[in-house]
């Protein structure tokens, strides 16, 4: 007998420097709610002696009125014998703090089986629900930041799978956020949309480095929408490379550029080309035909008793001639040809890779259709007009494509000079 009861009273002794050293909260409680056990980590928070904590209840150590779920797990696994899993919030009065912990608490049956009391363990999760709190309070912060930008804002890894889309990002694929992470680009987006998108991906993941890219995506009603997209890779130990995606819709910028490119290159009256850029393109296709020794020619046009118009009728029947003279000019152009009003009533035309006799025949139907027109307006009558022409190719010789362009003015003021509403070669 003393051998067993020397036996019994050592493994009581190792279990009680286990518990003890373990560093969650473990107890025992009788049907009354006084403590019949409590580790060194129970003892500690308490501040107490163990004969300080065995007999007494939780009403000597918590404020019960701000740990009211301790009482109600208390009471279902004493009352009820239900195992209860929770979390409690309790505030203790040694340390005048509330405390958050996760709880395992579960009945103690008699050899009858009846239940006389209760065992618990308890694990101290204040530091880790403050830090859950902080992580859920900075994506919240980070949701309506991200949901209220004016950009669309995504995630994606290297197989084509959308890790995170931000409500414009959504709201532009037709679905929402939570239908659309989890998805890969194709089961989404039409496949050719979805690889257009991805040719600029993959730069991404090729070359591990920063992209940024115009993109083009056409909605369907037609519409053409202009993005400028800045795409940064992300890597994440034991995760597929992934990208973040940051797109900007420019369509209105995009367009008011083209508009001011358009104002820029174009008279606004007619919406020819203006001399500037005539020019500027003219200059191109003489080093192209000086290079490569092409034929090149160049015609000006200049309407006849323009002046005249302009006193007899007004201006506005004068700019009326303009217009329908340069919707005339249009209708006869190739589509290299290039077409300006270069000033006044002048306009010019440079046929690129276009010999001497086709261009005199070009020149010539001009003046034909010019003579043809007949403008109506606001005025009394209809107003005929004619136009004269000069028309100069290029020569080998030419140092530069102003000897040409001067080249052809002398030919318009020698058919002027010589009678009006003809065509003249130098």
């Amino acid at each position: 007998m003393s051998i067993k009861k020397n036996t019994t009273t050592a493994a009581n002794h190792i279990t009680s420097q286990v518990l003890d050293n373990i560093d969650s909260f473990i107890y025992t409680k009788d049907l009354l709610g006084k403590y019949t056990y409590a580790n060194q980590a129970v003892l500690k928070l308490f501040g107490k002696k163990l004969d300080e904590v065995i007999g007494f209840d939780d009403s000597h150590f918590f404020d019960l009125a701000l740990s009211t779920q301790l009482k109600i797990n208390d009471h279902i696994v004493m009352e009820q014998g239900i195992r209860v899993e929770n979390e409690e919030s309790n505030y203790i009065k040694s340390i005048n703090e509330t405390r958050i912990y996760r709880v395992v608490k579960k009945p103690l049956l008699d050899e009858s089986g009846v239940i006389n009391g209760m065992c618990g363990i308890s694990t101290d999760i204040t530091a880790e629900k403050a830090l859950q709190d902080q992580v859920v309070e900075q994506k919240y912060l980070l949701d309506s930041i991200l949901n209220n930008i004016d950009a669309h804002v995504y995630m994606k890894d290297a197989e084509r799978t959308f890790l995170y889309v931000n409500t414009q990002v959504a709201q532009l694929f037709g679905d929402k956020a939570e239908n659309i992470i989890g998805k890969k680009d194709m089961e989404v987006l039409p496949k050719e949309i979805a690889d257009h998108f991805y040719q600029s991906d993959s730069l991404v993941f090729s070359s591990n480095k920063k992209q940024i890219i115009e993109e083009t995506a056409t909605d369907d009603e037609g519409a053409i929408h202009h993005y400028i997209s800045t795409k940064i890779p992300l890597l994440q130990p034991g995760k597929l490379p992934a990208l973040i995606g940051f797109s900007s819709e420019v369509t209105e910028l995009f367009e008011l550029k083209e508009k001011f490119k358009q104002l820029a290159n174009t008279d606004p009256l007619t919406n020819l080309y203006n001399r500037r850029y005539f020019i500027k393109e003219a200059e191109k296709e003489y080093q192209r035909a000086k290079r490569y020794s092409l034929s090149m020619t160049l015609i000006s046009i200049d309407i006849d008793h323009f002046k005249s118009i302009n006193d007899k009728l007004g201006h506005p029947a004068g700019d009326q001639v303009l217009i329908e003279v340069a919707k005339q000019l249009k209708v006869s152009l190739r589509q290299p040809d290039i077409l300006a009003r270069i000033g006044g009533e002048e306009f010019s035309i440079l046929l690129p890779e276009t010999p001497k006799c086709a261009a005199m025949a070009f020149a010539e139907r001009i003046r034909k259709e010019q003579n043809d027109l007949c403008i109506t307006g606001s005025w009394q009558g209809t107003i005929k007009l004619s136009v004269s022409v000069g028309v100069s190719s290029f020569n080998a010789n030419d140092e530069a494509f102003d000897v040409l362009f001067s080249r052809a003015d002398k030919a318009l003021y020698q058919a002027k000079n010589s009678g009006r509403n003809k065509v003249s070669y130098l």
